[in-house]
C-alpha cells in the first residue's frame, strides 16, 4: 500500500536547511494497522502531509498503492486523495454551515457521484458509526465525539484504500477518545488500511506494528504495539 525510499523533506531555516525528513524508507501492506509515533517536531507532521500527498518530497521515492506519485501535478494529487485516502484530522474539518449529511456527501460531489448514490452512501455511512439519527444536525450542534464520527463517515463514504488518522484522539476526552479507537480498531478488522499519527503511546499501542521517529529519521519498527507500551511512553 504504501512505499517509501529514502524520502527527504528539507527546509531553510536562516539561510540553513533543516530535515524535516532524513532519508526515510517505510513499507505498509494492504490491510495493516500502523502507528508512527514520536515526540513534537520529530518530523511525523511532514511525513504524514507526504503519505496523504498534501505534500511532496524533495527526493526519494513514494508509490501510494502501486503508483508512483514523484512527478504528480497538483491536480493529479488532488483527484489521488479523493479517491484513495480517506483523512481523519484532530480538528474534525467539518463546515460548519453543512449538516452531518451534507459534510459526508461532499467528497462524492468532487468525484461526480449522482445525487441519489451520494445521498445513500452517505446515509449508510453515518449509520455505520452511529449518527443516523443526527444527520440533519450542524456541527455545532454535535458533541466532539460525535464531530469526529461524522469525520470518520466522510473518511469511509469514498471506499479509500488507505484511512489516515491524525491525532484522531487529541480534542477528545478520555471515554470518547477510547469509544474513537474502538471504532478505528473495528475498521482495520473489516480489513482497512489504518496509518495512525499520534505522540501518545497508549493511542499507538492499539495498532499492530509502530514505526517511531525522532529527528526526522525512522529508528526502529516493533511488531507488537501492546508488548512495546512502556517503551513508547518515554517518547510521549
Amino acid at each position: 500500500m504504501i512505499y517509501m525510499n529514502n524520502i527527504i523533506k528539507q527546509y531553510k531555516l536562516g539561510g540553513e536547511s533543516i530535515y524535516a525528513l532524513d532519508h526515510v524508507s517505510l513499507h505498509v501492506g494492504e490491510g495493516e494497522y500502523v502507528a508512527i509515533i514520536g515526540p513534537s517536531g520529530s518530523g511525523k507532521s511532514t511525513l504524514m502531509n507526504i503519505i496523504g500527498c498534501l505534500d511532496t518530497a524533495d527526493s526519494g521515492e513514494y508509490q501510494l498503492a502501486g503508483k508512483k506519485i514523484g512527478s504528480y501535478s497538483s491536480r493529479q494529487l488532488a483527484r489521488l486523495r479523493n479517491r484513495h485516502i480517506g483523512f481523519i484530522f484532530q480538528g474534525f474539518h467539518l463546515l460548519q454551515k453543512l449538516t452531518a449529511l451534507e459534510n459526508v456527501e461532499l467528497p462524492l460531489i468532487y468525484q461526480k457521484v449522482g445525487r441519489r448514490e451520494r445521498r445513500k452512501r452517505a446515509k449508510a455511512a453515518l449509520e455505520k458509526v452511529g449518527l443516523g439519527q443526527r444527520m440533519g444536525h450542524k456541527p455545532t450542534e454535535l458533541s466532539g465525539g460525535q464531530q469526529q464520527r461524522c469525520a470518520i463517515a466522510r473518511a469511509l463514504v469514498t471506499r479509500p484504500k488507505l484511512i489516515l488518522a491524525d491525532e484522531p484522539t487529541g480534542n477528545l476526552d478520555s471515554r470518547t477518545g477510547q469509544e474513537i479507537m474502538a471504532m478505528l480498531d473495528e475498521l482495520h478488522a473489516a480489513g482497512n488500511t489504518i496509518v495512525l499519527i499520534t505522540h501518545d503511546s497508549d493511542v499507538a499501542a492499539r495498532a499492530d506494528r509502530l514505526i517511531r521517529i525522532v529527528d526526522g529519521r525512522v529508528h526502529e519498527h516493533t511488531s507488537s504495539a501492546s508488548a512495546d507500551k512502556a517503551a513508547l511512553a518515554k517518547e510521549a
